[in-house]
């Protein structure tokens, strides 16, 4: 008797793309070489079905509003990033350079899980125990009663979590996990998303709460598909050079929280801990006032912070103008020096511009259009700024100097770390003094800049 011909199909390994034939070039994303055959699984139900109960339509007035339980990590910084704190049945995606501290802090929640007499799992598919028996002994964590596995089969991993039923589960990573159904090598599209979706399933009906480990591409941005990102229930990044003692966790992705929080930490001997007052990182300090040197109040999810924008401005030798911003946005840089230019009468077009904030932090906010136009005419001018000087406010193209959400935070912790006197947005102007603070509200840049030196 002829037997039946196993169903394959042939799936792209950079967009996860299926198609019936092979080709040359994959139709999805137009890579060569890229298709590679996958037998189709042979069951009578789909392997997801059970992940949520049937649904039904039903009135939102007759839905109870619950409030998700919550679990500290141990780290005040990182409970602020997460939105709180660990939501249970969450599960969480990290990614960041190489030795950055990923495993490190993930380590020290563990541990600190564990301690609160809950049952933990950290699943290393990169080292074995004896490595992360010797991590923890080095960062005074030998003691914990965590459970460790080495493993890198999705189906031992799903067993051990469904068997042991721990609170906590750590992946690490999950690039270099592979799932029997698949022919792929680990790392791959396919693999990496059936990985990350199986364990979702895992631990939304197990109640556990999962964080996931990424690697990161050269560009910095999470490996593998767009679609593990949609996964999850939140995505966090590393930031920060890893030669510097100071990290920035990110938030980009919080289902249970905002995004854009932001954690700073510090990497020391006894691994990362947190930065009680993470302004005083971003302001460098000098004995005096130095030309080129601006402080900015940005806001960084629900935190306010003081950053120092520093302007170099130096004659160009080419017949191109540099224009580089490290930090902030360059295609921003090249706007307002235009519009410093149009509305303010100061041409940079034969000078070298570049700009920099300080401490490694990155701002994508608008307000600090302000702050950066304020350092390029003190490094133009050759001329300091007075000390205790705080700026924030967005540029327009027409010169108009917009305003900023959440300011009277902003002008509250630039009062709290002894700045006197503060130029901002005029539609930001608080509607009661503060002894000791000047404020002064400017809806022009030509009135910024009368201000500034007056």
């Amino acid at each position: 008797m002829k037997q039946p011909r196993t169903k394959v199909a042939y799936e792209c390994t950079a967009c996860a793309t299926q198609t019936p034939k092979w080709g040359g070039q994959c139709p999805g994303c137009n890579a060569w070489n890229t298709l590679i055959e996958q037998q189709l699984e042979k069951t009578t139900g789909h392997r997801y079905e059970s992940l949520a109960p049937p649904s039904q339509v039903v009135s939102m007035a007759s839905v109870v509003a619950i409030d998700m339980d919550r679990f500290s990590s141990g780290s005040v910084e990182f409970d602020r990033v997460l939105g709180g704190g660990l939501v249970q049945g969450a599960v969480v995606l990290i990614g960041g350079d190489p030795g950055i501290g990923k495993s490190t802090l993930l380590l020290q929640t563990a541990v600190h899980v564990s301690q609160a007499h809950a049952r933990v799992l950290y699943v290393s598919g990169e080292e074995s125990l004896a490595q992360i028996a010797l991590r923890a002994q080095r960062l005074g964590l030998g003691e914990a009663s965590i459970d460790l596995l080495a493993e890198i089969s999705l189906e031992k991993i799903i067993h051990v979590i469904s068997e042991r039923k721990p609170l906590f589960v750590v992946i690490d990573s999950i690039q270099t996990l592979f799932t029997d159904a698949l022919n792929a090598a680990p790392g791959s599209v396919s693999q990496v998303r059936e990985c990350a979706a199986q364990l979702t399933r895992c631990a939304k009906q197990g109640g556990s709460t999962l964080v996931m480990i990424g690697h990161v591409t050269k560009e910095g941005t999470l490996a593998g598909p767009r679609v593990l990102e949609h996964m999850v229930d939140a995505v966090l990044y590393f930031e920060g050079d890893s030669h510097s003692s100071f990290r920035l966790v990110r938030s980009f992705k919080n289902r249970f929280g905002s995004v854009n929080e932001l954690g700073v930490f510090a990497m020391t001997e006894r691994g990362l801990r947190a930065v009680p007052n993470p302004s005083a990182l971003f302001l460098s300090q000098h004995a005096k006032p130095v030309p080129g040197s601006s402080v900015l109040i940005t806001q960084e999810g629900s935190r306010p912070l003081l950053v120092e924008i520093q302007a170099l401005l130096d004659a160009s030798a080419g017949l191109q103008p540099r224009r580089l911003a490290v930090g902030l946005d360059a295609q921003r840089l090249a706007l307002l020096l235009a519009v410093l230019h149009r509305h303010a009468g100061i041409a940079c077009h034969d000078q070298d511009v570049f700009l920099n904030a300080v401490g490694g932090v990155r701002i994508n906010e608008p307000a600090a259009d302000l702050a950066s136009l304020f350092a390029i005419v003190s490094s133009f001018k050759n001329k300091a700024l007075a000390k205790g000087i705080a700026v924030f406010g967005e540029v327009g193209l027409a010169g108009e100097i917009r305003p900023c959400p959440r300011g009277q935070d902003r002008i509250r912790e630039a009062a709290k770390l002894g700045y006197h006197r503060l130029i901002v947005p005029k539609a930001n102007m608080p509607k009661t003094s503060t002894e000791g603070l000047t404020i002064v509200g400017v809806d022009r840049l030509d009135q910024a800049l009368d201000a500034l030196w007056s």
